[in-house]
């Protein structure tokens, strides 16, 4: 018996020493996964790509321009959207991480790609548009000035807006509204409140600084504007 007791002892140290271990990392378990579950905010969320955010709300800095940002930065009305960064990249639009097949924007240097899987869709945002090189339309301005006639020959209400002056205003099928005293550059964004298309008709007046813009309804999306700049040299775009 007493050969055997420094054994016995020897086994109840060595067995009280390896609980004793796993006492003291049992507490970091829980805390490692809660620090793994916590879920990262994303700054560009998924619903600024989603209609009709895409098309009326622009996105913060640093994030893939959605439809409207990619429009007005074209129009010099915005900066260049900055490249998203390395967080952005990696949380993806939406704040998941990417699925196979979605192709986020990346750094300057280029971008990532996955493997594309059946019924992925891709949000890769397409080039900034670019002002078209033919005006259509060319008026003398007053003193740096322009007042712009709107008609509305559809048939349903037309919302526009003066970006940087006036808030969206409505203006009634087969009804106009002047917008005087605007300086050049300026923007004029239009759209049907039934969703439809709008074939859009600058035409200078006889008398300097004014222009008559028409609206009718478009057969096809190929017809349909959406914004109206006016440059310091007269030159009306379309967009």
């Amino acid at each position: 018996m007493n050969m055997n007791y420094p054994k016995f002892r020897k086994s109840a140290e060595l067995f009280g020493v390896i609980c004793g271990g796993l006492l003291i990392s049992m507490p970091a378990i829980p805390q490692a996964l809660a620090q793994e579950s916590t879920p990262k905010i994303n700054p560009c969320p998924r619903i600024f790509y989603e209609e009709p955010h895409n098309n009326q709300v622009v996105v913060p800095q640093g994030c893939p321009p959605n439809a409207l940002t990619q429009r007005l930065a074209a129009q010099g009305l915005l900066p260049v959207p900055a490249t998203p960064s390395q967080e952005q990249t990696n949380l993806g639009v939406g704040g998941e991480t990417p699925q196979p097949g979605v192709r986020v924007p990346g750094p300057a240097s280029g971008d990532q790609t996955q493997q594309p899987s059946p019924g992925a869709v891709s949000t890769e945002q397409p080039p900034l548009l670019q002002p078209r090189q033919t005006p259509s339309a060319t008026i003398a301005l007053a003193n740096g000035t322009v007042n712009i006639k709107l008609v509305n020959d559809t048939a349903t209400n037309v919302t526009f807006q003066v970006i940087g002056d006036t808030a969206p205003r409505s203006l009634a099928g087969k009804s106009d509204v002047t917008l005087q005293g605007l300086k050049a550059p300026v923007t004029v964004t239009f759209e049907r409140e039934d969703g439809g298309q709008l074939i859009v008709t600058p035409q200078a007046s006889s008398e300097p600084g004014n222009l008559n813009v028409t609206f009718n309804e478009a057969t096809n999306a190929a017809q349909g504007r959406s914004a109206m700049r006016i440059e310091p040299n007269g030159s009306v775009f379309l967009n």
